[in-house]
């Protein structure tokens, strides 16, 4: 039958800014509706353009490629006219992606990408477009009623678009559309230009219309009941039948005729799933796969120099072990067609390597390969840990191989730079990914855009249980409280049932971790491009599966914050060891049964150590007690909710700990008695299939992916093959189904060893330094979370822990990070100073290593560039301390400040008009002016809490002391224990629970409610961590008059893991003051006076406590009094009339007095 009618204009949700249609609900409903073609013409993007390439091919409707474009304006840039262009074949297809390329690269205004008119003429091939409707400039010289430039305008794209323009018209319900349409009508008699109509769909259904409009709002951060916000979209906007638009343009048919013209002409043809690699250049007279073949074997003979050949026979039966397999994987890697892959990853690791950037030993099934081995691609030997080749590629399922690179984080875009330059700019793009409006974050958006308070909408958000890939219906089963809220109160429901509308709908692009795509001929010619104004962040607009579909070849460049610390660690070593003669430490080579690590790991000191720093892991690690390697590489395997759970991890503790492991068939053991007879890898999986049942590697890998998916099909089918072999093998059929069942049951729990294994080595490798260097180690931690001030404190915490000494930053020592100094303290890093730049902290240390250190604050400010370390710099580092090394004063180095900046700026500016030399005077000034006692100013040191308090603006944390020092023997009697050991506690419990716990209030924040109330949120530090306490509503208006920052605090509530921040937080119940905690919890005041020898003073010393105590008393708190001297010792509780309240300035009157000390009860 002849289709009547085509829809050639719709957004889906990759529009970002609107459009709620989803690709396969969209192909469903117009299979249902019987229409044989649709456009999808996003807005400025082609997002969403391979995802329904592919819907709908499989569902056999026509798909035709297409984009809303914005043409630039220069009479008005923030108004762009509206254009739609739509693909008629191939070459229109490449012009299309290199016109939006260029409206993200050069055409950005305001954000927003435009085209430009020159560029359509230059390049315009291929293309059918369509005027715009009303927000074309035709349709707005139409409604102008300027008809003249109007067809001056239709004139100019007809002769543009030659027998490819389009009068739009559409009738969704917008004010003035008949007039367009009338006016454009008669435009086309006048010029001869064919009309079409289109429905500018944003959504599929008509009661879509709400959540469209909710859709927006989140886009563009307003509320819905907002007056003034621009309502562009009408509930006609959805996908129409046939039918609905044979009716609404009846009086144009030639209209929707033209539908169904333009739709054949449209005819593009997606090559999907062939691979094209860039070029790697060989040397001539050599094949791609010769160059990789002779470059693995001489690196293999690299390799087994440093390290000999592994195995149980003799050294040359060993080495042909690994030349077999090694001429095994180029055979299988040159058969499948990737020798250009491994050249490639090989080349851009060499580089790395050569430019001192680490690389990671590994990561992923990568490690399995030799050849990855013997180019240096990956450092673990496969034969050495029995992984295996066809984990990675598999030549009975040809897919592309991927290696996943770890690079030092601070470098990695350097490698991608290489890459860009070695291939070509315009071949060379990280790739993009799309934000989605997950579980919480869709109740989130959905509320604020309905109006609802924060407080309403945060809680409902918090209900919803923590997980990944957790959805809203999976919460409404999940969560009864939720379930409950949303069948009883109609808010709840209305909120709900519009978040579940919107729920997945793509939020926004990003960009993916580390994912880089190299084409062989410019990227447009696959993907088109999208970036920020100004051309930065550029990414492909395809993302990762559409970009591989396509035939772009992805390299994953991640970024690693491990390598960076283990680098800069050996920095430190390495100087170290150059001064003292020494040869510098490398990584690779330490040995890897190094006693001493083993003991730090078995005490669980492993905060700081990769993989292994979790309070669970360190749980795990102190029952399993690892002693090998191994047990590290199963530590890291073991450590998920799948094998916790299942058993394993508790019989691989028992086995290794002395119990007897048991093994179903004699041949198991060799595979499992390295795991304690536990299937712990995949690898073990496709090694029993293999040894058992005569598997090939290949089909064993077939099978780990089929145990893997669980296909109950797929699974007879291998259950069979695997009992058949075996029994061929000479294994008891009951035996053979008992190993699948085993097999299939630790599959899906069962990890890659490669990867395990790799990561297991970084982590030894952190340990290592840890046990043997670990300030230099720490130093490179804490370098590396200064910007974090929250772990900085923790890690502080952990270097007290292990002895280390920090010292305060140092004008004469400090570098930008942290650093060690000769006595092996750590020494603060400047760069870990708020308010000083960098620039700053570099003209300091320039200036110091070329001519000496600082004689004081006076030579410091003549010597540097006073623009660059100004005043707020100078007074930044005095409060941090880093002038105590000059003098202890910080009073008085902020006193003698103005003056000091005043002269050395005089100096300088002296010594910039040469007066030096003008008369042989300046020889008198500079005796004035160098006087630098001239300028010391006698002022008393700070107090300790002033001192303190410096440190904490500047630093973030208290660092020479903390103020609640004094307070810690009180409060261990009345809390439930320090932050640290709380947030171990909630670790541990996984889910809420009460706590009673005091920390000093560094930082407060307060926000409104839709109610007017006030909300207030505090972070709270006891030197051990951070903790944020947060009261709502009535709670914040009671204890408002405590809630003060620097006031010491004692909070008791629920304490639980915050789903927004994924911090710890408490919601506060009762807050108490340290002396309203006193009264409430301190059971009495007890003093005990010690009298040296037997003194006539008691009398008077009566008198003294009875003035003491007077001004506190009425208070709820007794009062007892131990007596000792020599003769004789007594208590006494005095009576209820000397009850008193136990404030700071009774505790400190009371230990003025000789021979007394205080405490609580």
């Amino acid at each position: 039958m002849q289709p009547e009618f085509v829809h050639l204009r719709l957004h889906t949700e990759f529009s970002l800014v609107d459009g709620i249609v989803k690709i396969k609900p969209l192909v469903k409903h117009l299979a249902e509706l019987n229409m044989p073609a649709v456009a999808v013409t996003d807005h400025a993007n082609l997002f969403a353009l391979v995802k329904f390439y592919k819907a709908a091919m499989g569902q056999g409707i026509k798909p035709i490629a297409g984009s809303d474009v914005l043409i630039f304006n220069p009479e008005e840039p923030a108004v762009p006219h509206r254009l739609t262009l739509l693909v008629k074949n191939r070459v229109g297809y490449i012009t299309l992606m290199e016109l939006i390329s260029k409206a993200y690269q050069e055409g950005q205004h305001q954000g927003v990408p435009m085209l430009r008119q020159e560029w359509l003429e230059a390049n315009r091939s291929g293309l059918i477009a369509l005027s715009g409707a009303m927000n074309g400039d035709i349709g707005k010289a139409l409604l102008a009623e300027n008809t003249d430039l109007a067809k001056q305008l239709a004139e100019q794209w007809a002769t543009l678009f030659e027998q490819s323009f389009y009068l739009e018209l559409q009738r969704i319900g917008k004010p003035d559309e008949e007039r367009y349409i009338a006016a454009a009508v008669d435009l086309a008699i006048a010029t001869g230009l064919p009309v079409v109509a289109t429905n500018d769909v944003r959504f599929l259904k008509q009661n879509d219309f709400a959540a469209h409009e909710v859709r927006v709002c989140i886009n563009q951060g307003r509320v819905l009941d907002d007056t003034r916000r621009p309502k562009d979209y009408t509930e006609q906007q959805y996908l129409r039948s046939t039918d609905e638009m044979l009716a609404l343009f009846a009086d144009i048919p030639e209209a929707l005729q033209n539908t169904v013209e333009i739709a054949k002409r449209c005819n593009l043809h997606l090559e999907l799933g062939e691979n094209f690699l860039p070029d790697f250049p060989v040397p001539p007279g050599m094949t791609l796969a010769e160059l990789m073949s002779n470059t693995a074997k001489k690196g293999l003979d690299e390799r087994l120099r440093h390290y000999p050949a592994i195995g149980n026979g003799t050294s040359e039966e060993n080495r042909k072990v690994y030349d077999q397999r090694l001429e095994d994987e180029l055979l299988m890697i040159t058969q499948m067609g990737f020798p250009g892959y491994f050249m490639i990853v090989a080349d851009f690791i060499q580089w790395a390597k050569n430019n001192a950037i680490p690389v990671g030993p590994g990561r992923g099934s990568g490690a399995g390969s030799l050849v990855a081995y013997a180019l240096k691609i990956t450092d673990l030997d496969p034969i050495e840990f029995d992984l295996l080749f066809e984990r990675f590629l598999n030549p009975e399922r040809v897919s592309m191989p991927d290696f996943d690179i770890d690079f030092c984080m601070d470098r990695r875009d350097e490698v991608i730079d290489y890459v860009a330059r070695n291939y070509g700019r315009d071949h060379v793009a990280q790739i993009i990914t799309y934000g989605s409006m997950a579980a919480k974050a869709v109740i989130r958006d959905v509320g604020r855009v309905l109006g609802f308070p924060y407080g309403f909408v945060d809680g409902l958000a918090k209900l919803i249980p923590f997980e990944i890939g957790m959805t809203l219906d999976k919460a409404l089963t999940d969560s009864a409280e939720l379930k409950q809220q949303y069948d009883t109160e109609e808010e709840v429901k209305n909120l709900i049932d519009m978040a579940l509308s919107l729920e997945g709908t793509a939020r926004n692009a990003g960009k993916h971790a580390g994912g880089v795509v190299i084409s062989p001929t410019k990227l447009t010619d696959f993907t088109p491009l999208y970036c920020e104004q100004g051309g930065g962040n550029l990414v492909t607009q395809f993302d990762k599966d559409d970009v591989e579909a396509v035939g772009l070849v992805k390299f994953d460049f991640l970024g690693l914050r491990t390598l960076t610390i283990i680098d800069w660690t050996l920095q430190i070593i390495n100087l170290k060891n150059q001064q003292s003669g020494l040869s510098p430490i490398d990584i690779n080579s330490i040995p890897r049964d190094d006693a001493a690590t083993y003991e730090l790991l078995k005490n669980g000191l492993t905060t700081a150590v990769f993989q292994l720093e979790s309070r669970g892991m360190k749980e795990l690690i102190k029952k399993l007690k690892p002693d090998c390697f191994d047990d590290i590489i199963a530590l890291v395997a073991l450590f998920r909710p799948g094998p916790l759970e299942s058993g394993m991890v508790d019989d691989y503790i028992k086995v290794k700990h002395g119990a007897k492991a048991e093994y179903a068939h004699p041949l198991l053991m060799p595979i499992l008695k390295p795991t304690n007879g536990v299937i712990l890898y995949q690898e073990q999986v496709m090694q029993i299939a293999r040894e058992l049942a005569h598997y090939t590697l290949g089909g064993a890998d077939m099978l780990r992916r089929a145990m893997g998916k669980k296909k109950p099909e797929e699974m007879a089918k291998q259950r069979e093959t695997f009992t058949i072999g075996a029994v061929a093998n000479q294994v008891e059929e009951k035996i053979a189904t008992y190993v699948f069942d085993l097999m299939e049951k630790f599959a899906g729990y069962g990890f890659n060893k490669s990867h395990s294994a790799a990561y297991a080595l970084v982590a030894y490798q952190t340990a290592w330094l840890k046990t043997h260097y670990p300030a230099a180690f720490m130093s490179a931690v804490l370098s590396s979370d200064m910007d974090n001030t929250d772990k900085v404190v923790t890690l502080i915490e952990e270097c007290r822990q292990m002895k280390l000494e920090i010292c305060p930053p140092n004008v004469n020592v400090s570098n930008y990070r942290f650093t060690v100094n000769d006595d092996e303290h750590i020494v603060y890093g400047l760069g870990a100073i708020k308010g000083v730049g960098e620039s700053a902290i570099e003209e300091i240390i320039k200036e110091r290593s070329e001519h000496g250190k600082f004689s004081g604050l006076y030579d410091l400010c003549k010597r540097v560039d006073l623009r660059k370390v100004n005043r707020r710099v100078l007074e930044a580092l005095c409060r941090a301390g880093a002038f105590d090394v000059l003098d202890l004063n910080r009073a008085g180095h902020l006193a003698e400040l103005p003056t000091i900046v005043k002269v050395a700026e005089q100096h300088g500016k002296m010594a910039e008009t040469g007066q030096d030399d003008l008369f042989g005077l300046a020889a008198h000034a500079e005796d004035v002016v160098d006087d630098a006692e001239t300028y010391t100013t006698a002022v008393e040191p700070w107090s300790e809490p002033e001192r303190l308090a410096g440190e904490k603006l500047t630093l973030g944390l208290y660092l020479t002391g903390h103020p609640i020092t004094q307070y810690e023997a009180e409060i261990r009697q009345f809390t439930n224990g320090t932050i640290a050991h709380l947030q171990a506690e909630v670790e541990r419990s996984k889910g809420k629970m009460e706590a009673r716990v005091a920390g000093l209030v560094v930082e407060i924040r307060t926000r409104q409610t839709k109610q007017g109330k006030t909300m207030g949120f505090a972070t709270i530090d006891d030197r051990t961590g951070r903790l944020e306490i947060a009261a709502f509503g009535d709670k914040y208006e009671t204890y408002r008059s405590i809630f003060s920052r620097d006031s010491l605090l004692v909070a008791e509530g629920a304490l639980a893991i915050d789903d927004f921040s994924g911090n710890l937080r408490l919601n506060v119940e009762t807050l108490y003051s340290m002396e309203q905690a006193r009264e409430q919890f301190a059971r009495g005041l007890q003093i005990s006076w010690v009298v040296e020898r037997q003194a006539s003073g008691s009398q008077e010393f009566i008198s003294v406590l009875q003035t003491a105590l007077q001004p506190f008393k009425g208070g709820a708190c007794p009062v007892g009094v131990n007596y000792v001297s020599q003769a004789a010792s007594a208590s006494l509780q005095l009576g209820d009339d000397w009850r008193i309240r136990p404030t700071d300035e009774l505790l400190s009157r009371l230990r003025r007095l000789s021979g007394v000390d205080v405490k609580y009860r």
